[in-house]
């Protein structure tokens, strides 16, 4: 193996710490100092490539958060003071922890994957080549996480727009002295850094598939085709090159006998299942019980959306969209266990029902008005009669106050029990349900998806990068921008009968003359809570619409929003060396090119 000659600095200086010469005697776990290396090369080899897995374990954090905050798949009970409700809100500052933790560990991962690229990139070791390949995922994903955040929608001018920094490695201690850092690159450039490292990576990789806590051959395969499938272009416009590439990447994954597809049954268990033990996963970030001592629970990822095991804020929730999307084919109804639960993505939501002083379930009609502010929307149960003829309203003293005639909704199946309601003058449709626990007004609907995992009772969860579900849908998209459309059917329904039953599929016309729409939505279905919702939104040219309860704004957000990229951490901006220049991101419409 190729010997270090120099000293491995913590970090970038674009990750927001500035070189000084202090800094070059400060190491992150898993580093050694020159005079450790020579005797030490394979230890220090396996030591490096833990230290880049594991900064993927920080980011994590909020990676999932930018994603999944921004989107229309759960919503929280209230304001809060935490850096990660301005993802929310779209109220966009440079000047965010977690923002700047998303940026640092991704600039730290690359710097560590591009070091061991360096390190050993004169090898004949077939295992440490193969295992170079990994490092070539890790850095060729990394960029195109972070271009996705910090740079414009792909099919926006991308020749023009800007992506992120392209900085492969640390430098030498000899080049600190005269650090200069290169501005962002633009968003074609940056994608076809990651581009090229996956496809390295892809032909790198020989070591066979394993689990998915490592990166792979597959891994990169499916990576890539989740970039070509963001550079696809709309519906309206589609890019069909892109769209071919995203196919044939997605093929690779597909065909490969190291996945398949499990049964209904086994998927409402996925969450509870370890990584290692899923047949559908490809790659994750691997996280250990032990990675949460105390109550660092509470401040993972899964600990906002649920309380598990007495850990975790429980304080946001899935959003009555997304819930409305799962009862679409027929209600799913948690009052009778997973004998109710019709779309097994339902499992993952935990409605917390609340009880009486003897144990006992209230029966209530569930439904959404508009709030008296007139600026959003509020949930509303009320109590329901043995008949279901009527509802009512209680007083201080729990007694009946004003009473509301209920009738039976026709627009549904009547054993789903959807019922109207004329309501302070106007019409609603809503649930019979049992009453659910409250939080600032409303209903806990518990996100299990990022908990459980190995069937523990606490918030363990591993965040998902690639399954196999996703290479269907990333198909079927691909296929539908093709022209393909009955392919691109074949493609949905594979994952509707798994996750519903075969009266679920699409026929032909139905699919055709809405083929775009019930694309995204199922993958909205399938994907939610994988950090992929809005993303999927602006990438295609779509507008993110939240017209449903919660504190946030329900302004539409367009995929032409200045606020759909994130500001560049104005850490990272402070820190460029003198003579340097790190761009910051329009902070309006007038600044965002189109054209």
């Amino acid at each position: 193996m190729k010997n270090i000659t120099s000293t491995i600095l913590l970090s970038l200086s674009i990750t927001g710490g500035v070189f000084t010469s202090c800094d070059i005697d400060r190491f992150p776990n898993n580093y050694m100092a020159t005079d450790q290396v020579t005797d030490n090369q394979e230890v220090l080899f396996d030591n490096m490539m833990n230290g880049m897995y594991a900064q993927l374990k920080t980011w994590s954090d909020p990676m999932h958060r930018l994603g999944e905050y921004a989107g229309d798949n759960m919503m929280i009970r209230g304001a809060s003071t935490d850096a990660f409700y301005e993802f929310i809100t779209y109220s966009r500052t440079p000047d965010n922890y977690r923002l700047q933790s998303f940026w640092d560990y991704g600039y730290k991962a690359i710097a560590q994957a591009s070091n061991i690229i360096d390190m050993a990139k004169d090898t004949d070791d077939p295992e440490i080549k193969s295992r170079l390949g990994e490092c070539y995922y890790v850095r060729g994903m990394m960029y195109f996480y972070l271009c996705r955040a910090f740079g414009r929608p792909y099919y926006q001018v991308p020749d023009k727009n800007l992506g992120v920094p392209i900085v492969n490695g640390t430098p030498s201690e000899e080049e600190i002295s005269n650090l200069s850092l290169p501005d962002r690159s633009t968003v074609k450039e940056t994608y076809q850094q990651a581009i090229n490292d996956l496809r390295t990576a892809e032909k790198m990789i020989t070591t066979p598939f394993k689990n998915a806590n490592t990166a792979s051959k597959e891994a990169a395969q499916a990576m890539l085709s989740r970039v070509y499938l963001y550079m696809s272009g709309t519906y309206e416009n589609p890019n069909t090159l892109y769209a071919d590439s995203a196919v044939y990447y997605a093929n690779h994954v597909i065909e490969s006998p190291n996945f398949h597809l499990v049964s209904h049954e086994d998927y409402m268990k996925s969450a509870r299942t370890a990584p290692e033990n899923y047949p559908e996963a490809i790659f994750v970030i691997k996280r250990l019980a032990a990675d949460f001592p105390g109550d660092d629970y509470y401040y993972g990822i899964g600990g906002m959306y649920s309380n598990i095991g007495g850990m975790g804020w429980g304080e946001m929730y899935a959003s009555a969209k997304y819930i409305e999307l799962l009862d679409e084919t027929k209600r799913n109804d948690w009052r009778k266990g997973d004998d109710g639960i019709v779309d097994a993505r339902a499992k993952f939501i935990e409605p917390q029902y609340s009880v009486d002083d003897n144990g006992n379930y209230t029966e209530v009609l569930r439904f959404i008005t508009p709030n008296a502010a007139g600026t959003g929307y509020t949930y509303v149960q009320l109590r329901v009669n043995e008949d279901r003829t009527e509802c009512w309203t209680v007083d201080e003293n729990n007694k009946p106050k004003d009473k509301y005639p209920i009738s039976l909704y026709t627009g549904r199946a009547p054993e789903e029990e959807y019922y109207t309601i004329n309501y302070n003058g106007a019409t609603y449709t809503g649930v019979i349900d049992y009453q659910m626990s409250l939080n600032n007004g409303y209903p806990m609907f518990y996100i299990t998806k990022c908990s459980r995992e190995d069937n523990l009772e606490s918030q363990l969860h591993s965040p998902i990068i690639s399954r196999l579900d996703e290479m269907y849908l990333n198909r079927a998209e691909a296929y539908v921008k093709k022209g393909n459309i009955e392919e691109a059917r074949r493609d949905v329904n594979e994952i509707r009968k798994r996750a519903i039953n075969n009266q679920a599929i699409y026929d032909a016309n139905t699919f055709s003359a809405n083929a775009a729409k019930l694309v995204d939505k199922e993958r909205q279905l399938e994907l939610a809570y994988q950090a992929e919702r809005s993303y999927d939104v602006f990438r295609n040219g779509g507008t993110l619409e939240r017209k449903y309860p919660g504190p946030h704004p329900i302004d539409d957000v367009l995929a032409t929003d200045y606020r759909v990229t994130y500001y560049i951490p104005q850490t990272a901006i402070n820190s460029y060396p003198n003579g340097s220049k790190l761009t910051q991101n329009p902070t309006s419409d007038e600044g965002v090119i189109l054209h």
